[in-house]
């Protein structure tokens, strides 16, 4: 047993050496934020990866948080193609969640598993801004610039960037901001090598309901084609289309994980087989 505790870390060297000073988005969400065990195994596989040099940036949801906070007022939750419509009384619900408890409850549990972190939103700095992406959505934001200066200066002191998507519109109006496509542009702007989105599914399926048929990695140019063949489909369409547009901006990679597992994160950057679908330019 001590062997192969060894010999696992001896085989994480290489990787740790490669992402060491390196920064990597990780987009939190889905079971593993609801999953109080999931969630501690994420901590600390966040904080580890900070500990041995790697520049970490945690962008997260908190759609089931918003769900409960509006069903205690007494607010439907209301969805367009898979967006949040959200009208301003949503939108204050969504920025005192995400940006209040969320947020801060992360920022502390990083602290209680020793990480050193500092809980941040788009409108810090201005640092995200946006416009109205589609009246019909109401105050969804589309992503108009993305200022990595705070972002860059806390990396630089040694601390986890924790990040919720809230935008400015320049004109004293708040956006909601999908965090898969914040996290993208994120990770661009801050020259990231890679981009991580956890999911509640294993990666892109060939056949959804087998999870056997993992597609390992995909090419950008491979996109269409499987948009056409109905491979790349529903929910799975925004979050390819935002690893597709971090790799066209630059970052080397994008990875769709599944959350579900325990240390998916670390099974994806510390080991050979890596976990769930990888696209690459």
């Amino acid at each position: 047993m001590k062997l192969d505790r060894a010999q696992i870390l001896n085989d994480a060297l290489p990787y740790i050496q490669q992402y060491s000073g390196k920064t990597v988005v990780v987009k939190y969400g889905g079971n593993a934020m609801t999953n109080d065990a999931l969630k501690q195994a994420v901590m600390s596989d966040i904080v580890l990866l900070s500990l041995v040099g790697i520049r970490i940036v945690l962008v997260h949801g908190g759609g089931p948080e918003i769900n409960a906070m509006l069903k205690k007022t007494g607010k439907e939750s209301r969805f367009v193609n898979g967006l949040r419509y959200t009208d301003e009384e949503t939108m204050d619900i969504v920025q005192m969640v995400l940006c209040g408890k969320v947020n801060k409850d992360l920022v502390d549990l990083l602290h209680l598993h020793k990480g050193k972190a500092v809980g941040l939103c788009g409108l810090d700095g201005h640092m995200i801004e946006a416009e109205q992406k589609d009246p019909e959505l109401g105050l969804v934001g589309e992503i108009t610039k993305v200022d990595p200066q705070m972002i860059n200066d806390v990396l630089d002191k040694g601390y986890i960037p924790v990040i919720s998507t809230v935008a400015s519109g320049g004109d004293g109006q708040v956006y909601n901001i999908n965090a898969d496509t914040a996290a993208a542009r994120i990770a661009a702007e801050i020259k990231a090598v890679n981009l991580i989105l956890m999911t509640d599914i294993a990666g892109l399926l060939e056949n959804k309901d087998d999870d056997s048929t993992l597609i390992h990695t995909v090419g950008v140019s491979e996109v269409p084609y499987l948009k056409r063949q109905g491979i790349v489909s529903g929910g799975m369409i925004p979050k390819i289309d935002c690893c597709v547009e971090a790799v066209r901006r630059g970052v080397s990679k994008a990875n769709i994980i599944d959350g579900r597992i325990p240390h998916s994160i670390l099974i994806e950057l510390l080991t050979n087989e890596g976990a769930g679908t990888m696209i690459i330019s």
